[in-house]
């Protein structure tokens, strides 16, 4: 179906915040705005045939602008964490930008969530481009990023992504959507299950950056290679904060089946494929104090990320996927989220 566009608020400088509502003939309507490229909404129907938005996020965009859960975005330049904001590239030194103590967070204290893309509709897919200056946050090189979202009829949000730059410099994009099956209002994840595709994982410090090593999940709590119940499982993940860390698919480059959530009552299903050699599997920890659609608290444990991308660190961890992006050379992500109604 056509892609339809309006204009959905302005930011605090008075710039307008377009966005774009993409459906397709089988009841999913997903809206995507220029700010931070956001979902702020996903409509999935059931398997009565029932729509609900399962994303979590606000209804305006005062809500993105003074709010930083990352709802729905996009995250660059450096998606996850980089230890003490420092890394060396070609035996220079650079500082980025810290936004938490000890670490910088998804690209600094305005990363690419919170700037205005270029954007436009080009054959029925959202074109989102946005260039980063040389020097912003701290990172090197101008960077010229591209996301598309395309919504197919089945039933499937494609998300390609390419970047260049006039430096060398590290690079790391994800998007970071929240979302519950039942409903983005549900509360819980009850009666959610999961399967993850993957027995490794990166044990991680304090402030869940890697120490470098890569462990099996085998034994573990960690371990979701067989489907399990998520609400069962949460409590019995150590530290007693749920799942926050990266899951390790490898194969930079190769699209491959990485993780499938399912909420039996309702029959809603998503299956996640992508290039990246990492799955940050997340339920929501540090959700607290968070108002959202409709008045909605939304609490800890009550949604699910999975955020595709290369590992936390990467550019102060010599035996982990490259994250250092060339001049001359070009940047590419596919991740897929495909939907699904099990009717059983």
């Amino acid at each position: 179906m056509p892609i339809t566009k309006d204009t959905w608020g302005k930011t605090v400088d008075g710039r307008n915040v377009q966005r774009f509502i993409l459906k397709n003939d089988n009841q999913i309507e997903i809206h995507i705005i220029s700010f931070g490229g956001i979902i702020t909404h996903m409509f999935l129907p059931d398997k009565s045939g029932h729509t609900a938005d399962v994303n979590l996020g606000f209804d305006t965009i005062e809500g993105y602008l003074t709010q930083k859960p990352y709802f729905g975005a996009l995250v660059g330049r450096y998606a996850n964490r980089i230890k003490n904001g420092r890394f060396t590239l070609d035996g220079t030194e650079y500082s980025v930008t810290l936004n938490r103590e000890r670490f910088s967070l998804h690209g600094g204290k305005e990363g690419f969530d919170k700037k205005i893309w270029d954007a436009e509709v080009k054959d029925n897919k959202v074109v989102l481009t946005y260039v980063s200056a040389d020097g912003e946050e701290g990172y090197p090189g101008e960077l010229t990023t591209t996301v598309t979202y395309e919504l197919t009829e089945d039933n499937k949000l494609v998300l390609e992504y390419t970047a260049s730059t006039t430096k060398p410099t590290v690079l790391n994009l994800t998007n970071h959507a929240y979302f519950n099956l039942a409903g983005h209002d549900a509360g819980t994840l009850k009666d959610h299950r999961i399967q993850i595709n993957v027995n490794q994982y990166l044990p991680g410090d304090s402030d869940t950056i890697p120490l470098g090593t890569i462990a099996d999940v085998t034994g573990t709590a960690l371990d979701l290679t067989e489907e399990t119940d998520l609400g069962e499982r949460i409590p019995q993940v150590p530290g007693g904060s749920g799942f926050d860390l990266n899951y390790c698919a490898g194969d930079p480059g190769k699209l491959k089946y990485v993780a499938r959530v399912s909420h039996p009552p309702s029959g809603r299903t998503v299956k996640m494929y992508t290039t990246e050699p990492g799955v940050q599997f997340y339920t929501g920890c540090n959700l607290r104090d968070v108002i959202g659609k409709g008045g909605t608290e939304y609490k800890r444990f009550a949604s699910i990320c999975l955020e595709a991308q290369h590992y936390p660190n990467s550019p102060n961890q010599g035996n982990f996927p490259s994250t250092v992006l060339l001049p001359g050379d070009v940047y590419r992500q596919t991740t897929i989220y495909e939907f699904g109604i099990d009717a059983n």
